[in-house]
């Protein structure tokens, strides 16, 4: 089956070629029901119910199932299925459990099996093209990378996965209910019209985002953006978050709170999308442009951490592993962009390659450590998250606060250095070095509370001294000028100007020889602290003397022969 959509008239075209519909059609629904329940049943958890949704439904497209082992193997092996089209991940489906053991038992290629949910309701059904032994830890080694059971996607795989995997295409007779999200739920046959049909949109830039609220760097992302295409679209994973990751719901209602008041309403886009942790893994980034593309985006935005699994992976394995492929195979316009960064000298958000800047002046944005410090109940600074978001984030925090001894699932130390770069070496934002460097293993709450007061008091001050230094140079209209900043620095030269004419006078009576070296000073060291205090005058900051202003003008021709009149 596929879509009724003419992708003919549209920018963008579903990968493979077709948007798959495996979705009962409605006249046949009831009747299809009735005779699963005639059928072989194996029981599936919610993961693989959103899976099948997913199949069905087009977001997985080409494939209308799941793989045979020759198109298992071929991806695992190469990133492909085996007629050559670009997959990134296997689509594997091997139930756990005795009694689904002893049901796939008596299975057959050509014979179809009853998927039941929770309930023993079935969801949808199965037609066996193939049965093969499933090889956990070779697909862990070759789809992660490594088999280490602290992966969440190696652990799914022991967790999640039998010994028998059974592949060919579904048939979805029943969508699952998904709660809060069900009125903001948009399948691809949906976005497909939205974009094309209804705004008439030639370009559509895809992003999805996982476990934390939206923030300045995701703002920064979308932004630069939506200078050169049409629209936005934004997807939020939902569902299958670990338990220290802000509970899902709220991140949503995090990011409506920022999209309604910082972004173009005609032009962006928000739905959630039901997505499983089987798929995490730098493959992940190849695969979430994949479902950007059957969803009708023509641009697909990854930021630098897109895989999300900690030390796992190279810092940029996100970007690298799209070399694979061509552009053209691709199908989509894929934009990377560099770690971002709030740049207090610069003031404005930046990245390694717009920004000069050391990290004496930068605040780093981490979704991670944004989330830790929500954990500790504070807000971060407004350059690293719109406190609109943090506010409704820090909510849906789970678990919430920290334990007995102030931490939270992540070292304080940890949080520190993943927010506030300078802080270890340099006493303050932007600040001089420290005598003694901080070791990372002594930092404490109260470190991380004092970063926090230091960023929110300063991230905004600094390039503004730096140009109010400049406008007070600069300012040559005198109503510009802040009298308070005029007379205060009138004031500071008047009063050293009086310390010297007393210094003077004593340097002039001061005797070659003091009698008393601790009582009285001689010429000499009387003359040093003239000399010092004529420094210091030196150093004051000038005052503005707008009287003089005429003298800066350099072209002595009259007003109207500078424009070019003849006279």
């Amino acid at each position: 089956m596929s879509s009724d959509l003419n992708f003919e008239g549209y920018p963008q075209k579903p990968h493979g070629g077709v948007l798959v519909n495996q979705v009962v059609s409605p006249d046949m629904r009831d009747e299809t029901i009735e005779r699963a329940r005639s059928l072989p049943s194996i029981r599936v958890d919610l993961e693989a119910v959103i899976t099948i949704e997913m199949i069905a439904t087009g977001v997985l497209s080409p494939n209308t199932g799941f793989m045979s082992e020759v198109d298992y193997n071929s991806v695992l092996k190469s990133g492909r299925l085996a007629n050559g089209t670009i997959w990134p991940v296997p689509l594997s489906f091997a139930p756990v459990g005795k009694t689904n053991s002893e049901v796939i038992k008596g299975l057959s290629v050509g014979d179809e099996v009853a998927l039941t949910d929770y309930r023993n309701e079935a969801v949808a059904i199965l037609k066996i093209e193939d049965l093969f032994d499933y090889d956990k830890e070779g697909r862990a080694q070759q789809l992660f990378g490594t088999t280490d059971r602290n992966h969440p996607g190696v652990d799914s795989i022991y967790r999640r996965m039998g010994d028998t995997s059974l592949g060919g295409p579904v048939t979805l007779l029943q969508r699952a209910d998904w709660g809060p999200f069900e009125k903001i739920r948009r399948e691809p046959k949906d976005t497909w019209r939205l974009f094309y049909e209804e705004k008439k949109l030639n370009t559509v830039a895809g992003f999805i985002t996982g476990a934390n609220p939206l923030h300045r760097g995701h703002e920064y992302i979308h932004k630069n953006a939506l200078e050169e295409v049409d629209g936005l679209f934004v997807q939020p994973l939902v569902e299958m978050a670990k338990r220290e990751y802000v509970r899902h719901e709220y991140r949503m209602l995090a990011y409506r709170s920022v999209l309604e008041t910082y972004y173009p309403a005609e032009r962006t886009m928000m739905s959630p999308l039901r997505v499983t942790y089987i798929f995490a893994g730098p493959r992940e980034a190849i695969l979430h442009a994949l479902i950007m593309k059957n969803y009708g985006c023509t641009h697909a935005l990854i930021g630098r951490d897109h895989a999300g699994i900690g030390s796992y992976y190279d810092k940029y394995a996100s970007h690298s592993v799209f070399d694979q492929y061509s552009p053209e195979e691709l199908g989509i316009d894929i934009r990377l962009f560099h770690e971002v960064f709030y740049c207090t000298r610069c003031a404005s958000h930046a990245s390694e390659q717009t920004c000069p800047h050391d990290e004496r002046y930068r605040l780093n944005i981490s979704g991670t450590g944004i989330r830790e410090m929500l954990r500790h109940g504070i807000l971060p600074a407004k350059e690293v998250v719109r406190p609109e978001a943090a506010r409704i984030a820090i909510q849906g925090v789970q678990p919430k606060g920290v334990d007995a001894t102030g931490q939270g699932t992540l070292p304080v130390s940890k949080v520190v250095q993943s927010m506030y770069p300078y802080y270890r070496e340099r006493t303050r934002l932007g600040g001089p070095l420290r005598v003694e460097p901080l070791q990372a293993e002594d930092l404490t709450t109260r470190d991380l509370e004092a970063a926090s007061l230091d960023a929110r008091a300063n991230a905004s001050g600094i390039y503004q001294d730096i140009y109010n230094e400049y406008s007070s140079l600069t300012d040559h209209n005198p109503h510009l000028q802040p009298t308070w900043i005029v007379e205060a620095r009138a004031a500071l030269q008047s009063h050293q100007e009086m310390v010297l004419s007393d210094l003077q006078e004593k340097v002039a009576l001061a005797p070659e020889e003091a009698s008393d070296e601790f009582m009285y000073q001689d010429k000499q060291e009387a003359e040093r602290e003239l000399n010092a205090a004529r420094k210091l005058l030196e150093g004051t900051p000038p005052v503005p003397d707008n009287a003089n202003s005429d003298g800066l003008v350099w072209n002595p021709l009259p007003y109207q022969r500078y424009r070019g009149a003849d006279e």
